[in-house]
């Protein structure tokens, strides 16, 4: 059978109740089917979540939601969601931010049942975060909100952290400015992971590194360390942090040793080897004192006498092992903290959260009240 030219290219079709088997047909046939272009789903603009703890910002809190709500509005390609957490504060800062909530739909805001502290509240809010990018923030506004437009600028460059690093510190004690200094520098000589120098919490994070402290099951939080931890692409961003906007400090110097603490146990064990190191230097110098003695005794008429000499190495070996049970006494402590599995916060409610609830929560009670 002799077909026309035509007929040399052509085109084969599936069967289906639309388009029945049939012979071969010539791409240039008047029956020939155009494939219209299927259109592209259109893309949703990124979210960006800020959590912001609080605990008695009555005085405050007004003068940082102005701040966000200025910064949200100057950002036209990304949608902000605003966490609030409220870690159990005695005044009116719950009240005003449920109002604030009744108002504005991005505005979230987590209700502890009592003080949990800092760290925990931070959690809290990194676990109910959707963002594609999550800033944490303290509300005392000495990190300004401004900041943020250069952290997300870094984060839009491929970079999963942008931590602010202080260049400056004004209105704050030369003893504060002092022992913080020491222990940035401490807590790198002793920890495994390096940890930025002159850092809070203030940072951008990615949603990979978030979805990864999520995973994190720790009670003792340290969460700078184990953002640092975590690893990925991270970067320095140097800013000067401002005087606090009003109120006082909710770091006194018995809280601020108990964050030190949590920083240097949670990320090193060479407190443990230093005990064991300040036991083997006492016991050498037990036994040169008895090499001594027993020289003196042997080659001379010299006996060593006296109670001082006595009680100094008495009191010297006791100090040692008093440290050393302390330290490894810590970290039992720990070991317990943990084995309990008691939760790690408890929520009396969530507000302006959706009927699902948060996205995450460790909470045993999930109670969403509709704002």
């Amino acid at each position: 059978m002799n077909l026309p030219c035509s007929y040399l290219k052509f085109k084969c079709f599936t069967s289906g109740p639309d388009y029945p088997l049939r012979p071969y047909q010539a791409l240039n046939s008047p029956q020939r089917i155009s494939m219209t272009a299927i259109p592209k789903a259109e893309k949703k603009q990124e979210l960006i979540s800020i959590i912001v703890p609080c605990y008695n910002e009555e005085e405050v809190i007004s003068e940082t939601l102005k701040r966000l709500k200025i910064f949200c509005s100057e950002l036209t390609e990304l949608d902000v969601e605003l966490i609030f957490v409220d870690d159990g504060s005695r005044d009116r800062t719950r009240e005003l931010l449920r109002n604030y909530a009744s108002e504005d739909t991005r505005i979230k805001v987590i209700c502890f049942a009592r003080n949990f502290g800092h760290q925990i509240a931070v959690t809290a809010g990194i676990d109910a975060a959707v963002g594609n990018a999550v800033v944490l923030i303290d509300a005392d506004l000495q990190d300004p909100p401004e900041v943020v437009h250069e952290m997300i600028a870094k984060w839009k460059e491929g970079y999963d952290v942008v931590y602010g690093t202080r260049t400056e510190r004004p209105g704050e004690s030369a003893f504060k400015l002092a022992t913080a200094r020491g222990f940035y520098r401490l807590l790198n000589k002793l920890s495994d992971v390096p940890i930025p120098l002159d850092t809070g919490d203030f940072r951008l994070m990615s949603r990979a590194v978030v979805d990864t402290l999520r995973a994190m099951p720790e009670r003792d939080r340290f969460v700078r360390g184990m953002v640092s931890w975590v690893g990925f692409k991270q970067v320095a961003l140097p800013y000067k942090r401002a005087e606090r906007f009003a109120g006082e400090s909710k770091y006194p110097l018995r809280k601020m040793l108990r964050f030190a603490t949590d920083g240097i146990l949670s990320f090193s064990t060479k407190p443990l080897q230093l005990s064991v190191a300040l036991g083997m230097a006492s016991a050498a110098l037990s036994l040169i004192g008895i090499a001594y003695a027993l020289f003196l005794r042997i080659f001379t008429n010299t006996w060593v006498e006296g109670w001082t000499a006595l009680m100094i190495a008495v009191l010297f070996i006791g100090g040692v092992q008093l440290v050393s049970i302390g330290i490894l006494g810590e970290y039992v402590g720990r070991i317990y903290s943990e084995i309990k599995k008691r939760p790690l916060y408890v929520v009396q409610e969530y507000l302006g959260f959706s009927n699902e609830g948060p996205k995450m929560s460790r909470s045993p009670v999930v109670n969403i009240t509709n704002t």
